[in-house]
């Protein structure tokens, strides 16, 4: 049950970041200074497998860390997903946009999607903890 959990959970996290880059894609590619063709056309598997990868990586530890604390009942996985995504990781991403010159869109639009997907996984988390 515990892998299912995990595959489920990296499922809903990708799925919510790619329902959250198909509504912010033209910003999106506006702040990386793309416009939509362009991204489109240079596109390649490795993004995806990366993202397939982080997602089930994230979702193994939060399925942890939720675990070795009582996290359980789906109110609590979204929560403490929610605060995963927005006070441990959305954080970093801004820094790192931040010392990169990247556009503040970029900043909201990146890390509007790692509160998300955490989100997403800490609920689905939480239907089986």
């Amino acid at each position: 049950m515990q892998l299912i959990a995990v595959l489920l959970a990296a499922a809903a996290g990708f799925a919510a970041g790619a329902v959250w880059y198909m509504v912010n894609g033209a910003r999106w590619a506006a702040a990386v200074g793309r416009s939509g063709d362009e991204a489109g056309a240079e596109r390649t598997a490795l993004p995806f497998a990366i993202a397939i990868a982080a997602s089930l990586l994230a979702a193994g530890l939060m399925r942890h860390v939720f675990v070795s604390g009582g996290i359980s009942g789906i109110g609590g996985g979204l929560l403490s997903g929610f605060g995963v995504g927005l006070f441990f990781v959305a954080p970093w991403i801004v820094t790192n946009h931040a010392f990169a010159g990247r556009p503040r869109a970029l900043w909201w639009i990146d890390g509007g999607h790692v509160v998300l997907a955490c989100s997403a996984i800490g609920l689905v988390l939480g239907v089986f903890l």
